[in-house]
């Protein structure tokens, strides 16, 4: 027996490495190769000389932009945290089932729309003839002559937020809706009010799904061109952007990639913060 099951393991690896050969393909065509490619690409002059000049030209030129692109997406990130941990611990506490129905119903449907088209739904309402403003005067609200567009970072940050904020909330609700609801009824029972259950009980057993959340929202975030190219294109702005800009306008793959690469430390921030978390929970175990 022990014969057969070496002569069979070789063809298990072998078949097991073919069903994997494609998605090892396609990962090592489109995503290693032309990060490689980028990275390389990065450090040459377009002779094709080894150099800083595109890392000292991004900075020079889009500096403001990197710190302008790294506190809207954290801002964005916050907010999106913020926003899906209000929505779960609703539907996990709330007492009101309609307003929990119409909740439930509700907060999901951007996660069906593309960025670009949440790009020009905002561009739309944000405007400063667009129907925000148009509801406020109406309302009484605001004056007429006070009106004022909010294509800048606010409304960057709102189509941010209206887009992942459904994405993020979906995966809270679901771990809070998987905690055992004997921990609830025991802290009821103990008089904690909703909001303490909520910060002390939920979110310490779900804070592992609303790390991944919002990393994924992060990255996500980052690489988001439609959106900051919609509502605010004129400097500071989005990076990506920036990329766009120096690639259609010059033709400069050099710069384009150095920011490319800057943007993919920007996120990698987001990836040590949730690999930290978890090798820390699994040293606890």
């Amino acid at each position: 027996m022990s014969s057969a099951a070496e002569q069979s393991s070789p063809r298990a690896t072998w078949a097991g490495m073919a069903l994997v050969s494609p998605a090892l393909l396609v990962i090592v065509v489109f995503f290693l190769g032309p990060l490689l490619a980028s990275v390389v690409s990065s450090f040459q002059t377009k002779a094709g000389a080894w150099t800083l000049a595109n890392f000292d030209k991004s900075f020079e030129l889009y500096s403001g932009d990197v710190w302008y692109t790294a506190v809207i997406v954290l801002v964005s990130t916050l907010v999106v945290g913020l926003m899906s941990v209000a929505i779960g611990g609703y539907l996990t506490l709330g007492t009101n089932p309609r307003a929990q129905g119409v909740l439930r119903w509700l907060y999901r449907w951007p996660l069906f729309i593309p960025f670009i088209v949440a790009g020009q739904v905002m561009r739309t309402f944000l405007a400063k003839n667009g129907l925000l403003n148009q509801l406020l005067i109406g309302s009484g609200i605001l004056e007429p002559l006070a009106a004022q567009s909010y294509l800048d970072w606010r409304g960057i940050v709102l189509a941010f937020v209206w887009k992942q904020t459904p994405f993020v909330a979906l995966m809270v609700a679901g771990a809070m809706a998987a905690i055992e609801s004997d921990h609830i009824e025991a802290a009821r029972n103990l008089g904690a009010g909703r909001l303490r259950i909520l910060f002390e009980i939920i979110i310490p057993q779900i804070r592992r799904t609303l790390m991944v959340g919002l990393v994924l929202s992060y990255v996500t975030m980052l690489s988001v061109l439609s959106v900051p190219m919609m509502i605010n294109p004129n400097s500071p702005t989005m990076m990506t952007v920036d990329v766009a800009y120096r690639i259609n306008a010059h033709g400069d793959y050099g710069v384009a990639n150095a920011l490319c690469l800057i943007s993919l430390l920007l996120a990698s921030v987001g990836a040590w913060f949730y690999l930290r978390h978890g090798v820390a929970r699994k040293g606890v175990q």
